[in-house]
């Protein structure tokens, strides 16, 4: 009896399973949709985009052709003790888990990257629980109507109300006093109105740079301004155009009440917080000088210029290094086609080319260059030389370069992102197809040095650090030409505006950029 009672009352445990998307490997776009149901085999797709709709179709048909969620099972986020569900803790609190309840739902929760779908057996307060969960399914309410004759067996009986009032002990006759009968509703006098109730407002909890703001922080104006900055941040990340102004502001105010909040509370960790939010209100405020065209502490009109900040110039100078120092070709046609395809395929080892690309080159024959490339393995095209001259934007042809694409073993000679990328290279392509520059038909070594040139000036557009000049030495190893045959570029760049004041010595250039081309500096900082 106690064995067939235990079995009955057992609940069974929520179901789970996930269905995934995951990369096939490095530097490919094809991927991989697995589902954990054992019936299910992976699947091999083209690219991202194809390969998340197939996994939202998967996961749609599992929804349609599965069962309903049981009323009875027993929450597959509990039974797996989810660490989601801890309620943030105050300082004198600890954390507390989840309670389960509410009805039996199907929830799919995902990542915000769209890399995972999870369905889950769970009850509704642990979805609710969960910031990206949607409900598919709710199990129907069990049953609880009770038979008639349960309410009849609970019936109880209503003993009759007599006719007469009761009878007082200290009445002085025993007569029956007379049982007053009230009056119909519709001869009462109206009821005043109640006075309506004074709502709760539950207390406003901000939120601020990944932590909370205590309610019971005090001062209040503390607490308040701190609510307030994350509101703030979170709607101008929701801005379509960014404002720097606006961001050196906020980070001035959030350094400011960081720097508060850590002398009341003694943490160490708010107060460096505000140091580098000090830090980033510096960098929005100069970021917004040099693009606004103001210069910073009243030093004159500002330059506006094609890169805005001091990692973008050092990171454009790193890609001239590490192109000077792993050329695979000698000659400066060569160099400046090892320049442009570098920064095409800087970040992954992998872009897209068209002829245009390569037409718009001074190159004399860049058919040739481009197979000489691919022949001594230092760049690989999908299909062949002429294809890559007659490919269009429409249609354009993809190359790699083995050497630039990372590993788990190494990351590649890089270090920015995917969004610094394609800056660096509509710089060099701005700077090499400079209008004078092609006007007056310069040829490859020139326009070699035009990027050392400027890359090499000061921020007033002075050659070399604080005026010195560039070593020639250097120079003329960059652009891959003899010493003496530097003298010359010199003066193309100085008949086509690019140069001014310029003298060549036996060991320096000195002189500076002019106005004109300024913008497409990167100083050295």
């Amino acid at each position: 009896m106690g064995v067939e009672a235990h079995a009955t009352n057992e609940r069974a445990t929520g179901r789970t399973w996930t269905v995934r998307l995951d990369p096939v490997g490095r530097g490919r776009a094809d991927v991989r949709v697995s589902c954990s149901r054992p019936a299910c085999a992976a699947q091999v797709l083209p690219s991202a985009a194809v390969g998340r709709t197939a996994a939202v179709e998967h996961l749609k048909a599992h929804l349609r052709a599965g069962p309903a969620p049981r009323p009875s099972a027993y929450c597959a986020c509990r039974a797996e003790e989810c660490h989601t569900h801890i309620r943030p803790a105050g300082p004198r609190e600890r954390p507390a888990p989840w309670r389960c309840g509410g009805a039996v739902v199907l929830a799919v929760v995902t990542d915000r990257e769209g890399r995972w779908w999870q369905v889950m057996e769970c009850c509704s307060r642990c979805a609710a629980a969960h910031p990206t969960a949607k409900i598919a399914a709710t199990a129907a309410a069990p049953d609880r109507t009770a038979p008639a004759d349960a309410f009849r067996s609970a019936a109880v009986s209503v003993p009759m109300v007599p006719a007469v009032g009761p009878h007082f002990s200290h009445t002085a006759s025993g007569a029956a006093v007379p049982h007053e009968v009230p009056a119909p509703r519709s001869e009462r006098p109206p009821r005043p109105p109640r006075p309506p109730r004074p709502t709760r407002q539950r207390a406003r909890r901000g939120r601020i740079a990944q932590r909370f703001v205590p309610h019971e922080l005090r001062p209040v104006a503390l607490r308040d301004e701190l609510t307030e900055l994350g509101e703030l941040f979170r709607a101008y990340q929701q801005r379509a155009e960014p404002d720097l102004a606006l961001l050196a502001e906020l980070h001035a105010r959030k350094a400011k009440a960081f720097r508060a909040w850590a002398e009341v509370t003694a943490d160490t960790g708010l107060r460096l917080d505000a140091e580098r939010a000090e830090q980033a209100a510096a960098t929005a405020r100069l970021q917004h000088l040099h693009r606004s065209g103001q210069a910073p502490e009243g030093d004159g009109p500002a330059v506006t210029r094609l890169l805005t900040a001091s990692a973008q110039w050092n990171h454009a100078r790193a890609v001239l290094t590490h192109v000077a120092d792993h050329s695979p070709l000698p000659g400066p046609e060569a160099r400046l086609l090892v320049v442009m395809l570098t920064l095409r395929t800087a970040q992954s080892g992998i872009g897209n080319l068209v002829g245009q690309d390569l037409k718009g080159l001074p190159l004399p024959d860049p058919e040739h260059l481009v197979g000489q490339l691919v022949e001594c393995g230092w760049l690989d095209i999908a299909g062949t030389v002429d294809e890559l001259i007659a490919s269009r934007p429409e249609n354009p042809t993809r190359i790699g370069v083995p050497s630039l694409t990372p590993d788990e073993t190494d990351p590649g000679p890089f270090t920015f992102g995917r969004k610094m990328r394609p800056k660096l290279s509509g710089w060099a392509q701005r700077v090499v197809g400079e209008k004078k520059l092609r006007k007056a038909k310069t040829a490859a070594d020139a326009r070699l040095l035009a990027l050392a040139l400027a890359t090499g000036v000061s921020l007033d557009g002075q050659l070399g650090p604080e005026g010195e000049g560039l070593g020639l030495e250097a120079l003329s190893s960059w652009c891959a030409i003899a010493p003496g045959d530097l003298r010359e570029l010199v003066d193309r760049l100085t008949a086509a505006d690019w140069l001014t004041e310029a003298v060549v010595t036996d060991t320096v250039l000195t002189g500076r950029l002019t106005e004109r081309v300024l913008p497409l500096s990167c100083p050295l900082s």
